[in-house]
């Protein structure tokens, strides 16, 4: 674990402190649950410390881009992640698996590896969970401080467009989160058609 105990202190201060309070579901609570999603695929997988260490980070790091711009947050994510774990003296390799484990969790979605996949349904667990009206209610507050989204019926109709393009990437989400997910777009529907 030598390095992840400092580098998850320095990623969980920069959260804390550098997240605009507009960001109602990129917050730390958002990164934190990733990190608790991503260990329990670990656990699950029997992935060796090595990778896990690596992993933890990417989850710790994936929305840290926030911290300077909501556009292209995960670009500028893994440029803060390479600059501290090069401080920290991570290798290149090291550097790089986690650089592309951050890259991972854009939208649409683009996992190359096992540990990619992993990251990117932790990211995305609630979707198929039943915190999922909580978490999204979140999102649709944070999205409309931006003006990216106006009101509730344009929210339903997003989410519903996303939920339908999304596709889960391990075995175990696909099982257990996938039928959640689609009960859920059900739901959506059926609350788009009362509102119109």
């Amino acid at each position: 674990m030598k390095g992840y105990l400092k580098i998850r202190k320095i990623a969980l201060e920069a959260l804390y402190s550098g997240l605009s309070k507009k960001l109602t579901y990129h917050g730390k609570h958002h990164t934190v649950d990733v990190l608790e999603v991503t260990n329990q695929h670990i656990k699950r997988k029997k992935i060796d410390p090595y990778h896990a260490k690596l992993m933890r980070i990417g989850s710790l790091y994936h929305d840290i881009g926030f911290t300077i711009s909501h556009i292209e947050h995960e670009k500028k994510g893994a440029e803060i992640a390479q600059k501290q774990m090069h401080a920290l003296g991570f290798t290149k390799n090291e550097i790089d698996f986690v650089k592309g484990l951050i890259m991972a969790t854009k939208i649409p979605q683009n996992p190359k590896n096992h540990y990619e996949k992993i990251i990117c349904d932790a990211d995305l667990d609630y979707l198929g969970r039943d915190d999922f009206y909580q978490i999204s209610y979140q999102l649709y507050l944070e999205l409309k401080s931006f003006s990216i989204i106006n009101n509730m019926q344009e929210w339903y109709e997003a989410q519903i467009k996303f939920l339908e393009s999304h596709q889960y990437h391990t075995k175990f989400a696909q099982k257990n989160r996938q039928p959640k997910k689609e009960k859920r777009i059900q739901e959506l529907k059926d609350l788009l058609l009362r509102k119109e």
